[in-house]
């Protein structure tokens, strides 16, 4: 048995400066399943993505998968990429167990929940509002950097990180606190802020209207009293104000109060994001 890929098409780019290329998995050259690989215009040309792999049903169970993803490797280490990522469904359990033969390992999660009707209570003694222009404005200046690090925490390059973050805050935030869709509210107790949690609620299917937490933190000096429970709680009142009846997120798989929060709340994962150094 002989595997190997063949291309199905020339390598595309897209507007946004990210490669793509399909390709058939042949065996002894039949084609038995197919392949894409791209790279990541978040992360930059040096970030790979597998983006899909299959093998038909007859042919499966034969190790073919882990040669193909093994290949498609090779083909985005001669494109100059030293990282690759995946994405793996949660009910997936094969793909799962094939990434993590092949090495990959979880960076982070997506995780969604489906909100109750009616908004939850408020904490005790804490109030919500909407963030002023100037604590936005103090927000910002430290942000991109922010989260930077925190990708930078979980071993992806200094400069892949910067363009991530960058490029995401450009994206989402290209009018700043007033795009639409965007909502930063703080939480106030006693007259401090101590918290502040930013929003997405828009259309991202015809008909479909989601939450999703950007960015949810606690000072430092205010944390282990609940005020996250209660960020998040008003995170769930803005997405049903809007409409929405659904509220996503995004968590760092070594996060573990975060992961317990969220699993708390009741949301539960969807996906799994693997990733691996080439």
């Amino acid at each position: 048995m002989t595997t190997t890929l063949r291309p199905t098409g020339p390598i595309q780019q897209g507007a946004d400066g990210a490669k793509s290329r399909a390709y058939a998995v042949c065996d002894n050259g039949r084609p038995v399943g197919a392949v894409e690989i791209g790279t990541d215009p978040g992360f930059g040309a040096s970030a790979g993505v597998l983006r899909s792999l299959s093998v038909d049903e007859p042919s499966r169970r034969r190790g073919r998968g882990t040669i193909a993803a093994l290949a498609a490797e090779e083909v985005l280490r001669g494109w100059g990429c030293n990282q690759v990522f995946l994405t793996a469904p949660a009910d997936n359990e094969g793909a799962q167990r094939l990434a993590a033969a092949l090495g990959y390992t979880e960076r982070s999660r997506n995780m969604l929940k489906d909100l109750d009707r009616t908004a939850p209570a408020p904490l005790d003694g804490a109030v919500a509002r909407p963030m002023s222009a100037e604590e936005f404005a103090h927000w910002q200046r430290t942000s991109v950097d922010t989260y930077a690090q925190s990708w930078i925490d979980q071993g992806v390059p200094v400069e892949q990180a910067m363009q991530k973050s960058r490029s995401d805050h450009a994206r989402n935030l290209p009018n700043g606190i007033d795009t639409a869709g965007m909502h930063f509210h703080v939480l106030v107790h006693e007259g401090a802020v101590v918290g502040h949690v930013w929003v997405s609620v828009r259309e991202d299917r015809p008909g479909e209207i989601t939450g999703f937490v950007f960015d949810v933190e606690v000072s430092e000096e205010h944390r282990g009293r609940g005020y996250g429970r209660a960020l998040m709680r008003q995170a769930e009142r803005i997405t049903l104000d809007a409409g929405a009846h659904r509220l996503g997120l995004h968590v760092f798989a070594a996060n573990t109060p975060a992961l317990r929060l969220y699993e708390s709340l009741g949301y539960r994962t969807t996906q799994y994001n693997l990733a691996k150094t080439l």
